[in-house]
């Protein structure tokens, strides 16, 4: 498996991922993929739009924290952070993070986190946000953000919002966190 940064040439791949990842199909989840011809999911998941329009955002989006996992080289996982706030502060926002359906299971998930947190570590990031799993996150060092006094400005958000601080976080970094406008559009 190779971690590396997301091309242009990707773009159908990653949007392939985020089919497989999220999608559904008639019959169960998409397993769409960019070089065969599986069964296309019955529309795309919110994820595949998300990335488009986060990538479009020059203001948000970060080329050099837009990873993807390839095996063989096939583009089968891909994860993004933007850039978020928190107040007057620039912090990240991880989202969304797809792996392939038939690739699920081995580790590729954690592989791109890893890559994407010491990435945002090494660019002096101090924070990533996210909304996600309260099973899968914590292993990678995410806390519920109200233990910092960081909370999402949406508050129906607060049960899954979860945050990782990194090297450079100051602990004046507290209050509502906010995403690209691209997240509220959802």
């Amino acid at each position: 498996m190779l971690i590396r940064r997301e091309r242009t040439g990707d773009a159908a791949a990653i949007d392939a991922v985020h089919r497989s990842a999220f999608g559904e199909t008639p019959d169960g989840p998409a397993a769409a993929d960019a070089d065969s011809p599986s069964p296309q999911p019955v529309s795309d998941p919110v994820e595949v739009g998300l990335v488009h329009t986060l990538r479009d955002d020059a203001s948000v989006w970060i080329p050099t924290l837009a990873l993807v996992a390839e095996v063989h080289d096939r583009v089968v996982g891909h994860v993004c952070l933007t850039r978020a706030s928190i107040g007057p502060f620039p912090v990240l926002a991880l989202g969304p993070l797809g792996i392939r359906a038939d690739h699920q299971g081995q580790g590729i998930g954690s592989a791109l986190m890893h890559a994407a947190l010491g990435a945002a570590d090494a660019l002096d990031e101090p924070v990533v946000g996210l909304l996600g799993s309260l099973e899968y996150y914590p292993r990678f060092g995410f806390v519920p953000g109200a233990r910092l006094g960081i909370v999402p400005d949406q508050p129906d958000w607060a049960t899954h919002f979860q945050v990782r601080t990194l090297t450079a976080y100051e602990l004046e970094i507290k209050g509502d966190f906010r995403y690209a406008e691209a997240f509220y559009k959802l």
